[in-house]
């Protein structure tokens, strides 16, 4: 009997664990669409955790190190996938940046380092992380807190200027606000729905109407040559 609830406690225990993540996974992957609301959880958290620094007045270090965190990632998520400055193998997906004045006149999306709801993800796990860590007296180091104010604003500054750089040189914008977008794009119209169905739809109806306009002017064709 003891063994039989030894085994049966660790499996329970897994399933359980199986499930947690499962119902996670499904939660972050029905919010992929919400930009907004995620990104107004992160500033919630981000604003949280600051409050919290304030209030205590501690804690300076671990707020230098989220900020060091979050400006590596976002780095990444404006960095392109394939860095043209890196030597090395060449990429044929049609992800690379252009490199010949032939192919700067096709049209290649800009694919990111670090994805956009990747990058959220890291933001958000590190602005919850830190703010756990404001409950824990171990890391409270005691930092003269302007040096480190000075010292990321340097770094802050040296890593734009750098990555504008890179921007400039290349040629690329990895922003999407403001470029063209059709109208209406990715609404379904139609009588059914939208796309083939409502054309299917539309044009059976009409060799429907065609078919029995003919079968009655048949008819009546036959009745008088009776």
């Amino acid at each position: 009997m003891m063994e039989g609830s030894d085994t049966e406690a660790p499996s329970s225990m897994e399933t359980q664990a199986a499930n947690f993540r499962r119902a996670v996974q499904y939660w972050l992957d029905k919010s992929t669409i919400h930009i907004i609301p995620r990104w107004i959880l992160f500033v919630f958290l981000l604003a949280i955790f600051f409050l919290r620094i304030y209030l205590i007045q501690g804690y300076f270090i671990v707020a230098y190190g989220l900020g060091i965190f979050l400006l590596n990632n976002f780095i990444a998520f404006l960095s392109p996938l394939e860095d043209p400055t890196d030597v090395g193998g060449q990429r044929d997906d049609g992800l690379s940046l252009p490199s010949t004045a032939k192919e700067g006149k096709e049209y290649r999306p800009f694919a990111r380092r670090l994805p956009e709801f990747k990058f959220w993800m890291a933001c958000a796990r590190g602005a919850a992380t830190s703010l756990v860590m404001t409950f824990f007296s171990v890391f409270d180091v005691p930092v003269f807190w302007p040096i480190l104010l000075m010292y990321f604003g340097v770094l802050f500054f040296m890593t734009m200027k750098r990555q504008i750089a890179h921007m400039y040189k290349h040629k690329y914008v990895p922003i999407s606000f403001g470029k063209l977008k059709y109208k209406d794009a990715g609404k379904e119209k139609g009588e059914f729905g939208g796309g083939m169905a409502g054309s299917i739809g539309s044009t059976a109806a009409q060799n429907g109407g065609a078919v029995v306009g003919g079968m009655m002017g048949g008819g009546g064709g036959a009745v008088r040559r009776r």
